[in-house]
Formats: structure tokens, sequence, C-alpha cells
């Protein structure tokens, strides 16, 4: 058993005398489900508790609300009150439809269940934004770049965030996603990575691999967004997670032509002072054998001569 889903239905199914729809179902789990509650008991506290306390509706204390002049009211003022916000409940639903409900519900594709455990496995099960472990609170694999903006179904777009950041996260980045094509499309005439045919040796939607012209060792492989961006800084989250998943795929298939490797540097020049002199962003992932320099100490330290040893 990898969850309580299978027992839930189980239950419910013997509960039913054999026999129960998927939203009977359904709704036994979302029983369970304490990070729902959790998520209800925000818009408690920041949205309508706070509206029905401003108007002197209800007061609090703690995690206690109370209805003012309860006390005062008949049975039948309680029932009639009851009555209308029954009658107001359904004449919103009515007028908004399924639409209330759009900013928690998954209205296109779900996430296959091999896609999310690899983004799950990516973040090291933990939300991705404020850290927390799935231990803690559920995570949700989320779409960094929207859906309704242009975002695309991939794993380079995908994220794991608590259910909380990703409530929290709508209406809070303020980038311009309208061009999104065009950004991800963007080339320059004078750029040597742009304009060259280059071979790659892989690849993915946002991402390119191919072996450095002037290798330090060999199969000195670099590592470039497709989109002409500067350096390191100006790479996006989706672009980022392009990167890093490629370089995991190129290091297996070095490793199976190669088994001489037995180590990597990998490294990123930002800016002319720190020795860059191509203007596309590019990673370098330079293998490594035993004996190949005699005192290998420091790695990426000997950038600065005489700072390896310390």
């Amino acid at each position: 058993m990898s969850h309580i889903y299978q027992p839930v239905m189980i239950k419910r199914l013997l509960l039913n005398k054999g026999v129960a729809n998927k939203k009977e179902v359904a709704q036994d789990i979302l029983s369970y489900d304490f990070s729902q509650v959790e998520y209800y008991e925000k818009i408690t506290s920041n949205m309508v508790g706070r509206i029905l306390r401003k108007h002197e509706i209800v007061s609090k204390n703690k995690d206690i609300y109370t209805l003012n002049s309860y006390e005062e009211l008949s049975q039948d003022e309680i029932s009639e009150i009851i009555e209308i916000c029954d009658r107001k409940i359904s004449e919103y639903i009515d007028k908004r439809g399924e639409a209330i409900w759009e900013h928690r519900r998954k209205n296109r594709k779900a996430v296959s269940g091999s896609i999310r455990f690899q983004v799950l496995k990516r973040a090291k099960g933990r939300c991705e934004l404020c850290g927390i472990s799935k231990e803690e609170k559920a995570l949700e694999v989320d779409h960094i770049v929207p859906k309704n903006l242009g975002g695309e179904d991939s794993i380079n777009n995908y994220q794991a965030l608590c259910y909380t950041c990703n409530a929290n996260k709508r209406d809070t980045d303020s980038t311009d996603f309208r061009d999104l094509e065009y950004l991800y499309n963007y080339r320059t005439d004078n750029c040597p990575f742009c304009t060259n045919k280059i071979k790659p040796f892989l690849e993915n939607n946002l991402a390119l691999a191919f072996f450095d012209k002037y290798p330090v060792t060999d199969k000195h492989i670099l590592v470039i967004p497709k989109r002409h961006c500067k350096d390191y800084f100006e790479l996006t989250q989706a672009e980022l997670n392009a990167i890093n998943s490629l370089t995991i795929m190129v290091r297996e298939k070095l490793l199976s032509k190669d088994v001489s490797i037995s180590g990597y540097n990998i490294g990123w020049n930002a800016g002319e002072d720190a020795g860059q002199t191509i203007y596309h962003c590019h990673m370098h992932l330079i293998p490594r054998r035993k004996g190949d320099v005699d005192k290998p100490v420091g790695g990426v330290r000997n950038t600065i001569p005489g700072k390896g040893s310390y």
C-alpha cells in the first residue's frame, strides 16, 4: 500500500454493499486530507472572518469565532437566516458556476504519476519555494509558467510546491508571459551559439548540449539555453530545470561511452572579469580522470592561481 487511497475505497465499497461511484470515494479520501482543511482555515482567517469581523457580524478570540448577538435570536429567526444563507449560496453558484472553484481545481489534464514522481524526486521531497518537507505539508506539482499564460506541460515547467505556496503563488508574479513563445525563441545575429549550426550531443525543449570546440579535457561539453541570454543570472526557472535535467542525461551518456571518467568540473563564467568571452549563457561540464593533473585538490578554486590549496 503506497497511500491511504486503497483501504479508503475498499471501506466505502463495503459500507455501500459492494458498489460506489467515484465521487463517493473521492469525498471519503477528502475527509482524511488535512491539507485541504488547513487551506480553508487560511481562507477563513484571511478573507471570510476578516470581512465579517469588519462588519461586526462576528468576533474572534484566538481560533474561535462567535456570532455577535446570537443569544438575542429566536429559533424562527435562526431558521430564516439559515434559509437566506442557503438561497444566497445557490444564487451565487447558479450565477458563477464552476468558476468559483477555479483557484483550486485542476481543470487541465492531470500530471501523470511517473512525472509527478520525477518532479518530487528532483525537489528532494520539499517545497521548492519555502523548503517545507512533504512529511509536514502535502506537495503539489505546479506549472512554473501558468497554463493560461502559455506554459507548457513539460517536466521543465513543473515545480514542487506545498499547497500553501501554490495557493499564494496566484497574482504574485508580475512577469509578463504574453510573449513567452517569442522569449524562448529569441536569438541574435552576432552570437556564435545562435548563428552557428551546432551539432547537438543531447537536447531537450529548452536546452542544448554539445562538445566544446576548444576542450579542456576529452569530451568537454557545453550546456546552453536555446534562448539567447547573457549569463546564468538571466535564466528562467524553467531553463534551469531544463539545463539540470539535460546535464544529468549527458553525464549518464558520457559514462556509458568512457569508463575512464571519474569526476567532473562544472562551471559558469558570468562577466568579463570572470573570464566570460561568449555572451550566450553556457555551462562547462568538464570530465576529469584520475591522474590528469598532479594535484587536483581545490578544483574550481584553481580559477585563481594559488587558491586551490587551503
